[in-house]
């Protein structure tokens, strides 16, 4: 398998029906748009409501739909009866969070049977331009099944 490949149907299903649980994800309107093997984009539109002081997006929600695109890109790789679970993350913000809409882009690019590393971007979108918002890192732990 490799990464940015097609899913099976069921794979895909396993993610959206995780995804549409989230409340936080639904609080803030966001979407998840691609869902490749160890790769998963999240869209978040602009609101007023989502802004800090100075109009831009919250780092807050840049950085929530980040964890959940990472997270879900390792997903795509772990058991089917599994879940999973963020150890740990740091995002850079280099831009201001501003556009119609952000896009958080996890890639996994250290597979592991316990421990999955991801890469994180963020980019701020309005018409054709996109503006490189934020990068970062993730460690996630796939969780098994008590048994």
């Amino acid at each position: 398998m490799q990464i940015g490949e097609a899913l099976d149907e069921a794979t895909v299903l396993r993610m959206r029906d995780s995804f549409a649980s989230q409340g936080l994800m639904r609080l803030m309107g966001a979407t998840m748009t691609t869902i490749r093997t160890g790769e998963v984009t999240i869209i978040l539109p602009f609101r007023d409501d989502l802004t800090q002081h100075n109009g831009y997006f919250h780092a807050g929600g840049s950085s929530a739909i980040a964890d959940s695109a990472g997270g879900y890109a390792a997903y795509t790789l772990f058991d089917p009866d599994s879940s999973v679970l963020t150890v740990e993350f740091k995002l850079n913000l280099m831009n201001p969070g501003q556009g119609d809409r952000l896009e958080a882009v996890g890639r996994v690019i250290k597979p592991g049977r316990n421990l999955t590393v991801c890469q994180l971007d963020v980019w701020g979108v309005t018409g054709n331009r996109r503006v490189h918002v934020a990068t970062g890192l993730q460690t996630l732990m796939q969780m098994r099944p008590r048994g």
